[in-house]
């Protein structure tokens, strides 16, 4: 990675730009009166006057909203993009164009020089941890640990059933409520209010 040097005498350390990038960072991007999709289609096009565009980033989330990230082919064609439109009205703000940090993964890939970021370390897990992840499922049959050396195996079929355990998976019949039955059958009387 490049090291930075100091400013040259009269200009702050925040005015110094990044070296020289195919990639290119805009800021100050209006970033609630446009859907994001809409928003990388305006920028393409925008952009791609200058020069073939590899890639448009621009995302919502709330520490990259309005702000964007756009890839060229070359430095070339970033420059001349950059330099012509830093400052430009764009929906209503004026953007600010600055080479980005660093190089995008896409221009990586065209070099052949991207390396995937490695997979994430193996955590260690407490006794705790083990102990949940390693439990049985519930309802699942259990698998008996082997009986103790002195005393004989269960042979396959034997093994004794507990109440819960027998009546699981069958199905209750209904109680039938027999004061019911009895009332359907008899009419209702008619009451005269006439009295």
């Amino acid at each position: 990675m490049a090291t930075r040097t100091a400013p040259p005498a009269g200009l702050p350390q925040k005015v110094v730009s990044n070296p020289p990038n195919q990639t290119l960072y805009v800021a100050n991007l209006p970033s609630a009166k446009i859907q994001k999709d809409d928003l990388r289609t305006a920028l393409y096009m925008l952009f791609s006057t200058y020069g073939p565009v590899l890639d448009v980033v621009a995302l919502k989330t709330m520490k990259m909203r309005g702000q964007a990230h756009i890839v060229y082919r070359d430095i070339q064609t970033a420059t001349q993009a950059m330099r012509s439109l830093d400052g430009m009205e764009f929906l209503g703000r004026k953007m600010k164009i600055t080479y980005a940090k660093g190089r995008s993964n896409i221009i990586a890939k065209l070099d052949g020089t991207l390396v995937p970021p490695k997979a994430a370390a193996a955590v260690a897990l407490t006794t705790v941890q083990q102990s949940i992840f390693s439990a049985p499922v519930p309802g699942a049959p259990s698998t008996e640990s082997p009986a103790p050396q002195g005393s004989p195996a269960k042979p396959p079929g034997t093994e004794t059933a507990t109440p819960a355990e027998e009546n699981r998976g069958t199905k209750r019949p209904r109680e039938e409520e027999e004061e019911e039955e009895s009332d359907s059958d008899v009419a209702m009387e008619e009451d005269s209010d006439e009295d």
